[in-house]
């Protein structure tokens, strides 16, 4: 049994100060404040000396960590991911890939999966393949701008359907519906996402109750439906805006680029702090930074010089919100953990309470990881960065 001390546990609403919390075969077996608790003889102790225990981050779409891209060393972006407090990650599969490419990269991560250093590798967020062609970084590389076709996403959907939690598509590619349920049939429970699209209102809600319930990277990559050259469309971030279902999956960078500051403080406003999620969409890229965005050094740039996903860890992107946004410890630990881990149906984890798994980071005011673990087990965060 394992009992940390001395700590302000983050809950889902609220603080709970000079606390303490017991671990047991890998799971939260009690917590509350240290007055009213004892500690059972035998524990191994650790000390969080007043510093933050908060549920470990779940980043349900990221492509890399630090320098390395997920599709050529999961496991290296996986033990970055990690020394920043993510306990759960899925890494992102892009639509630049062919069905032989997504099929090796499938197997790739399953099988560092079962590793010690993919521990927190939870599954998959296939970015594709059927987005929308006009949108995307490297969208001039896009192999799947053709018919939605069996033969060609039949192999992908099953070898990934098992691990797949997340599909993101776009709504409006001509017989999606074939596709969606394709993956239903292997997987009853999976979970879509609408991105890279230009879709109308109706034609995203038609996918809702086949299990559409979250906007992938809101406020990018996205178009606008306009009927009168005069006046403002309607398209997929009011859709995901209006519809209380559906999660908004947010960047938030240092200079507030990939969504402004304002952007994010009117979607927690229409969106509720219940259904805003926190991503990296940690990317790796190494064309220059284009002319205005000097000093910029968390985003990446193609060499279209358009934005290509960034250098964020969950860690920093919470840091971030806070900025932007006045965001409380408590929200943004919901923002990270408990919201993306409700929206893929992950229950065992994303809160501090009895029986969850204990996945949890200690951190400071400032959300600096002190300590990460996994199932109770404790990570050296000098031996994973």
């Amino acid at each position: 049994m394992t009992a940390i001390k001395n700590a302000v546990l983050v809950m889902r609403d609220h603080f709970i100060p000079e606390a303490m919390l017991l671990i047991e075969d890998g799971k939260i077996v009690d917590f509350g404040e240290m007055r009213h608790k004892e500690i059972p003889e035998g524990c191994d102790v650790i000390d969080a000396k007043g510093l933050y225990v908060g549920p470990g981050f779940v980043d349900i779409h990221t492509h890399a960590g630090g320098k390395d891209l997920f599709r050529e060393n999961p496991s290296r972006a996986a033990q970055v991911h990690l020394s920043h407090g993510t306990t759960t990650l899925f890494p992102a599969l892009y639509f630049n890939m062919t069905t032989a490419e997504y099929l090796e990269e499938i197997e790739l991560i399953r099988n560092t999966m079962k590793t010690p250093e993919g521990i927190n590798i939870g599954g998959l967020y296939m970015e594709g393949p059927y987005l929308n062609p006009k949108f995307g970084a490297e969208r001039e590389s896009n192999p799947w701008t053709g018919p939605v076709d069996r033969k060609n996403y039949g192999p992908i959907v099953d070898a990934a359907w098992d691990i797949a939690h997340v599909w993101a598509l776009a709504p409006e590619r001509e017989n999606i519906l074939e596709f969606v349920e394709a993956v239903r049939e292997k997987n009853p429970n999976a979970v879509f996402s609408v991105a890279h699209s230009e879709a109308a209102p109706n034609e995203i809600e038609a996918l809702m109750p086949y299990g559409l319930r979250i906007g992938t990277h809101h406020t990018n990559a996205t178009g606008d439906r306009v009927k009168y050259p005069e006046c403002r469309g309607v398209c997929v971030d009011e859709t995901v805006n209006y519809n209380r279902e559906i999660y908004a999956e947010m960047i938030c960078d240092s200079r507030g680029i990939h969504v402004d500051p304002y952007m994010l403080r009117l979607v927690r406003r229409m969106k509720g702090d219940d259904r805003v999620i926190l991503i990296s969409d940690a990317y790796t890229s190494d064309a220059p930074i284009p002319k205005g965005y000097e000093g910029v050094d968390d985003i990446l740039f193609d060499y279209a010089e358009e934005i290509a996903g960034t250098k964020l860890t969950l860690d920093v992107a919470c840091r971030n919100m806070i900025k932007h946004t006045g965001a409380s410890l408590v929200d943004v630990f919901k923002f990270a953990s408990y919201n993306p881990s409700r929206a893929v149906g992950l229950y065992d984890r994303g809160e501090i309470a009895v029986g969850k798994r204990a996945d949890l980071v200690i951190t400071d005011h400032k959300m600096n990881v002190n300590l990460v673990m996994i199932k109770g087990i404790r990570y050296e965060l000098s031996a994973l960065r």
